[in-house]
């Protein structure tokens, strides 16, 4: 077993072993599983919705290259400055030299997976820029010094209890500050209130980006998003290559499913679309006399960081991602060891293609086999990702670049060899069924042998019936007759 598997296999020892957090998990993930359920009942033709939204993403993956120079044109001719990095250090050096160039000294963030890709917070920090995380579970794992371990419920592993305790050391909290979640958050509000107000730089990530007009689109429950992306005279934001739609139409298809599949909304509280920073007369964007409110600057920085690699590949269809986290909620695995255990920053169903697709099999094969392959990720995804399909593709990498244990990669091809000959395995089948009746107790097997075991260890299995499916339905044809 490789370092990498071993690690896996320890962290996934340890939360199995946490039953806090197996019920915490239980709780969050059932909560917004229903809630997504509900949601989708809701809609006149729930299928066509999916439907609509895959198309959407399909359009824009299919003309990646011309629907970026699109966006990009656009965006740039609303006044935006656009970026574009190749890799995680190029998008911490771009984002870095702003701020250096800026003066900035303090800025402060909207959630982002993206930003947790790339580590931007360490860079900021190495630059001299304190940085404060605004969404209320981004804001806990920061105090913490803890990461998330859920796509949009950053701390759906933290109990009340544990954000009261940690509020309390880091915050100073009292009695009545940490009395019950209106009153942390009531907290943690007044906390940030002031970060804001002084933040020279507000970083947010991008959920969806329209090619035609340059807009951005983010879309969150809490108004840190607005006051991240509208305050701070500089606003960076930090898009996924692949994270595009043609028009403002295709937009609105995605934006149908995307809050039903990730907290059960018809609609987030904030949808906000961007177009350009503030407005000056006579400005980019028309002889208006100037907005109010927004940013000097929105700097668009586009990520690229292994996506490109994935175009034409066998897991070209992750790239329709909207990261809506639907799929861990309805992950039997991610829903017993949550997304610490993955190791990676994209957990659960997607990340096991993530991380293999954007980083390498070779670190990250053991993810794709943490999957009963039961495709209820793919029934619950709102662009209909196909992900068994894709899980399978990376064990096919895994295995061609003999990454599995070398007990499977020694017992595998005697099964096919046994499985493709129809008088082996029935012959195999009997001799098994009779070997498993020796090792059960009242019907069922308790404990497998050798590397087997891991089977039994949370699980029994029934015994085998004394007959098989072919002899019983064999043996009633020729009593009929």
């Amino acid at each position: 077993m490789t370092d990498a598997a071993l690690a896996f296999h320890r962290r996934i020892d340890a939360a199995l072993a946490d039953v806090r957090l197996r019920q915490a998990l239980a709780l969050t993930t059932g909560r917004l599983a229903g809630g997504r359920t509900a949601a989708f009942a809701g809609l006149a033709d729930s299928e066509a919705c999916r439907d609509d939204a895959r198309r959407a993403r399909a359009r824009a993956i299919a003309r990646l290259d011309s629907s970026l120079d699109q966006f990009a044109t656009a965006a740039s001719a609303r006044g935006c400055t656009i970026h574009w990095a190749e890799t995680a250090a190029d998008a911490r050096q771009i984002i870095s030299g702003i701020a250096r160039e800026r003066g900035i000294r303090l800025a402060v963030k909207s959630k982002s997976m993206a930003t947790e890709e790339v580590e931007l917070n360490e860079a900021l920090e190495h630059a001299g820029v304190r940085v404060v995380e605004t969404d209320l579970g981004e804001f806990v794992v920061q105090l913490g010094g803890d990461r998330p371990s859920h796509i949009i419920t950053p701390i759906i592993h933290r109990s009340r209890q544990d954000v009261a305790a940690l509020f309390r050391e880091k915050l100073g909290a009292t009695a009545e500050d940490v009395a019950d979640i209106p009153a942390m958050t009531a907290l943690a509000r007044r906390v940030l209130r002031a970060e804001f107000l002084q933040a020279g730089m507000g970083i947010s990530g991008v959920n969806l980006a329209v090619a035609e007009t340059g807009s951005i689109c983010i879309v969150t429950n809490e108004g840190n998003g607005r006051l991240t992306t509208t305050l701070p005279r500089v606003h960076v934001a930090l898009l996924g290559l692949e994270r595009l739609v043609p028009t403002a139409a295709d937009l609105a298809a995605v934006l149908t499913v995307l809050a039903r599949s990730a907290t059960g909304q018809a609609s987030s509280v904030y949808t906000n679309v961007i177009t350009g920073p503030r407005r000056r007369s006579g400005g980019p964007g028309g002889p208006q006399a100037g907005d109010p409110d927004g940013p000097d600057e929105l700097h668009i920085v586009i990520l690229d960081n292994g996506r490109s690699r994935l175009l034409g590949t066998a897991l070209s269809e992750i790239l329709y991602c909207v990261r809506c986290g639907a799929c861990l909620n309805a992950c039997p695995v991610y829903r017993l060891v949550g997304g610490h255990a993955y190791g990676g920053v994209y957990p659960g169903p997607v990340g096991s293609v993530v991380m293999p697709g954007l980083h390498g099999v070779e670190a990250w094969a053991e993810l794709a086999h943490a999957s009963s392959l039961c495709g209820a990720c793919r029934d619950v995804c709102p662009v209909k990702i196909d992900l068994p399909h894709l899980l399978l593709a990376v064990r096919r990498e895994a295995a061609a670049k003999r990454l599995a244990p070398v007990w499977i990669r020694a017992a595998m091809p005697v099964y096919a060899a046994v499985a493709t000959r129809p008088r082996l395995y029935r012959w195999a089948g009997r001799a098994a069924a009779r070997l498993a009746r020796v090792l059960q107790h009242d019907g069922w097997i308790r404990r497998l042998p050798g590397p087997l075991a891991a089977w039994t260890a949370s699980r029994d299995f029934p015994a085998p019936a004394a007959r098989s499916f072919v002899e019983e339905h064999q043996a009633r044809k020729a009593a009929e007759r």
